[in-house]
């Protein structure tokens, strides 16, 4: 058995909801524009782009239930989201045996540098100092889908300091998520572990220290993070 240099890194994982078993994550891949609306404030027009996706870092997902607001930013936004966790992979998954990749769902948000992100974007590179950040995707446990199912309608809605923020339906998605589990593994070989963020409805916008962010959805319940 090879003998490390150094120690070896830890490996992320979610607490699975009626379970002392955890799921461990190998990669996290993130949808960009996948609510018309959203993708309508961002300045886009949603009928005329393909699907397109991002990477968080699996140590970006975060338990804690606090959001440290990062350095070197002034403008950080929320984006509520459904998080989806896969039990198998491979490469061109065909739609109708995509949702047998499926193990669970739970309740992220994809936490924004807006200000970074627009910087990049203006300079045609790359997202992830916007994206990929530290502590950057709030996460709530994972709720098999041999318990609740494979949601597809229901009313995500975020709420900042009880004021309603974000809110949209999940059957609103341009893609849905065999739609994003038969393309991506057109580019990537997907395995157990990895994860994808479903994209966000409409209504993101800043957050500030102090700040009490409330997304919910059912059969999800909440997740409560602090902004600190």
């Amino acid at each position: 058995m090879a003998k490390y240099a150094i120690p070896e890194p830890k490996i992320q994982t979610l607490p699975i909801v009626g379970s002392d078993e955890v799921f461990p994550v190998r990669r996290v891949y993130c949808i960009g524009r996948n609510y018309a609306a959203h993708a309508v404030e961002m300045g886009h027009d949603p009928n005329k782009e393909d699907p397109f996706f991002f990477q968080k870092n699996p140590n970006n997902l975060n338990l804690t239930g606090n959001f440290p607001y990062p350095p070197k930013s002034s403008d950080v936004h929320h984006e509520a989201e459904v998080l989806v966790a896969l039990k198998s992979g491979g490469t061109d998954i065909q739609y109708s045996d995509a949702m047998s990749h499926v193990f669970g769902y739970a309740l992220c948000f994809d936490m924004t540098r807006r200000d970074r992100q627009g910087e990049m974007k203006k300079a045609g590179r790359p997202w992830e100092i916007g994206k990929a950040f530290e502590h950057s995707a709030p996460c709530g446990p994972i709720h098999r889908a041999a318990d609740i199912g494979h949601p597809t309608e229901g009313e995500i809605t975020l709420m900042v300091n009880g004021e309603v923020r974000q809110r949209g339906d999940l059957n609103q998605m341009i893609w849905k998520i065999p739609d994003m589990i038969a393309y991506l593994s057109s580019f990537y070989e997907l395995a157990p572990g990895d994860v994808i963020l479903s994209g966000t409805p409409s209504g993101v916008g800043p957050v500030n220290k102090g700040d009490v962010m409330r997304v919910s959805l059912d059969p999800l319940g909440h997740l409560e993070v602090n902004v600190i």
